[in-house]
């Protein structure tokens, strides 16, 4: 569309012969010359616009375009970012009706078996009635997940191989590959945590911002679900794995982002992030998992991409593999006596990906590749079959914090 300003309304009326002859000379251009500059500026300008808007199709294909997807004479089936940008569309407008139905516990866009755009809807049993076969011409394709839950409170029984070690150190293991058990400080990352009122959960990462140094988990493990106080301790490991405060404090809960719960509002508010950080120090805490695990993550972060593979170390499983599933996806996630609704969430399949007491793990990317390793999502709750993660961007943003990695 033309600018409209007056110096670009003066050219204009200046080429109708509409502007007096003395403003033309107090332009000190020639008529024929402000047309010849004013066409080579709007060229210049067309350019850029025309390379913005390629560049920003290209992003958006590259995030959205499935790893490993179907390919056509060896190069990606030109499904197009505009099927996948429709199917959310379609998603984020029908979501509403289908979250209504007793049943349905969430959507998300996928990719069909065919590589087609699909909305994905998670059902909570079997035998959901109401959901249709397709939207506005988009297919719909479902998948029983069970009901999602947060994946804090992990089974009372793990406490009783664990107490023994953290009242005898000698009792550990001598290589300290258990995440459950209490670490030597400065304690790894993908361990047994949680602040002094909650069972356990893990520590996700190290994150920096200056030189202030902090801990990443989920509001759940480190502000107990809005109830902690600013200052509490965090323990490591968490108190079901034997954890006492103060004498396992590793720091103090800082910031947290509230969790809105569905009760008592009449609708659903949404949440896009379950995070905290606890402020600690590089003597307190490391910025790798321990030798069993990958490593140190990236600094760099990795959008999340439809067939990804990615892996995390958390306190309950270990270290574990799987593959994303399902992007902007819209959830709704029990929380003990409540239930609260996320959306743009990750969804990511693999048997025994996550467990009660993965909470707060961090997410990366799997393989060996130079991506190998880069920070994708942070982990607060699951299903039977599926794992949830909030984007890490979302949350590193939240909080003004960079991953401490290499």
């Amino acid at each position: 569309m033309p600018e409209r300003d007056g110096r670009h309304g003066a050219d204009a009326r200046m080429r109708q012969g509409l502007v007096p002859s003395n403003a033309r000379a107090r332009s000190g251009k020639a008529p024929q010359r402000v047309r010849t500059e004013r066409r080579g500026l709007m060229s210049r300008r067309g350019a850029v616009r025309a390379i913005t808007l390629v560049a920003a199709v290209a992003l958006d294909t590259y995030l959205l375009w499935p790893v490993g997807g179907p390919s056509v004479g060896g190069s990606p089936a030109l499904l197009g970012y505009e099927d996948l940008a429709a199917a959310i569309s379609v998603q984020e407008r029908h979501n509403p009706d289908l979250l209504a139905l007793p049943g349905v516990a969430g959507t998300a866009v996928a990719f069909g078996p065919a590589g087609q755009p699909v909305v994905k809807v998670y059902l909570a049993h079997e035998d959901v009635a109401g959901i249709p076969a397709s939207l506005d011409g988009h297919r719909l394709v479902t998948e029983v997940t069970g009901p999602f839950d947060w994946l804090g409170d992990p089974p009372t029984g793990a406490a009783a191989a664990t107490t023994g070690a953290a009242a005898n150190p000698e009792a550990r293991p001598a290589d300290d590959t258990d995440p459950r058990q209490p670490f030597a400080r400065p304690v790894p990352i993908g361990v047994s945590t949680g602040q002094v009122d909650v069972t356990a959960g893990t520590i996700g990462a190290r994150v920096t911002s200056g030189g202030e140094v902090f801990a990443l988990s989920n509001n759940h493990v480190y502000a107990n679900r809005n109830q902690a106080n600013l200052g509490d301790h965090i323990l490591q490991p968490g108190s079901v794995d034997g954890g006492v405060n103060p004498t396992d404090a590793i720091g103090t809960l800082h910031d947290f982002e509230r969790i809105r719960f569905c009760k008592p509002f009449p609708a659903c508010p949404a949440n896009r992030i379950d995070a905290a950080i606890a402020a600690t120090t590089t003597d307190n805490l490391g910025n790798s998992t321990p030798s069993n695990g990958y490593g140190t993550p990236r600094s760099e972060v990795l959008a999340a991409k439809l067939g990804m593979e990615v892996q995390k170390y958390g306190r309950t499983t270990g270290h574990t593999q799987g593959r994303i599933s399902g992007l902007n996806a819209t959830l709704n996630v029990g929380f003990r006596d409540n239930t609260a609704r996320f959306s743009g969430q990750i969804v990511i399949t693999g048997s025994g990906f996550s467990a009660p007491g993965d909470s707060g793990s961090l997410i990366v990317a799997g393989g060996s590749g130079p991506d190998s390793r880069r920070p994708v999502g942070l982990l607060f709750a699951g299903s039977e079959t599926s794992t949830i993660a909030n984007p890490i961007g979302l949350v590193l943003d939240r909080f003004g914090v960079s991953i401490d990695g290499n």
